[in-house]
């Protein structure tokens, strides 16, 4: 595969200019949105970033991002992971929380182990769900994190629909699971969480803000909603200390 280096002033994970850009030359029978993705790839400093760290995904660096913002990840938590596959989540929560914390992760597709977390396999839509990931939690969470979203149609208004019921059915489940004054983050597509569902969060919630972190492509029109200080059923909110 022969590469063009050129001039790129685009900024990465470590905030400096990464030099030089790569350009593919094109490959007989290498369609154009193939040869649009691999030049992306090689060129996006957050996967070369991921790839030396050992995190599973270029999205672990959001992860990261949020929570110097908010101060999400705090040692001793228990934290669930919603569409955690392929883990790259699951790796900076682990590494933020330290040891006396809790990881669990939940996909409905298997996942490759991760030391230190609980991988489970399953429906978050499931009756059973929210019960199974208390037991496994072994308490209430602290935070609850989606990285969710529906495969996308092409169509804009379809898949912010379709991503905003998958954000709904996370929320669900996290006020089985979130103890008082817990935290929540969920993806949303351009236009965020509207109407009756950020009624409903600022409902359950003492603060509600839509943000997109620095390692979110720009040309990507996702969104996360950071949700913290949970009311507990319309309860007064609690602050646990660390365990």
């Amino acid at each position: 595969m022969k590469q063009k280096p050129s001039k790129n002033n685009g900024r990465g994970p470590s905030g400096r200019g990464e030099g030089l850009s790569v350009r593919l030359k094109k490959a007989r029978g290498r369609k154009a949105s193939s040869q649009r993705w691999l030049e992306r790839q090689l060129n996006d400093p957050y996967v070369r970033a991921a790839k030396s760290k050992g995190y599973r995904s270029r999205a672990a660096f959001k992860l990261l991002e949020l929570d110097e913002r908010f101060r999400l990840l705090r040692p001793g938590a228990r934290v669930l992971d919603l569409g955690a596959a392929p883990g790259g989540w699951v790796q900076v929560t682990l590494e933020r929380i330290g040891p006396r914390g809790k990881v669990v992760g939940l996909d409905i597709l298997a996942m490759d182990p991760i030391a230190g977390a609980e991988l489970l396999e399953g429906d978050m839509l499931a009756p059973e769900t929210p019960e199974r990931l208390k037991v496994a939690m072994g308490g209430e969470a602290d935070l609850v994190l989606s990285d969710m979203a529906a495969p996308t149609t092409g169509h804009r208004q379809t898949d912010h629909l379709r991503t905003v019921a998958l954000l709904e059915a996370a929320l669900d489940l996290a006020e089985d699971v979130l103890r008082p004054g817990g935290s929540f983050v969920g993806k949303v597509f351009q236009g965020g969480a509207t109407g009756a569902l950020l009624a409903r969060f600022k409902q359950d919630f003492a603060t509600v803000k839509h943000v997109k972190p620095p390692a979110s492509r720009a040309e990507s029109v996702e969104l996360y909603l950071v949700a913290q200080g949970f009311r507990a059923h319309g309860g007064a909110t609690g602050d646990t200390p660390a365990r």
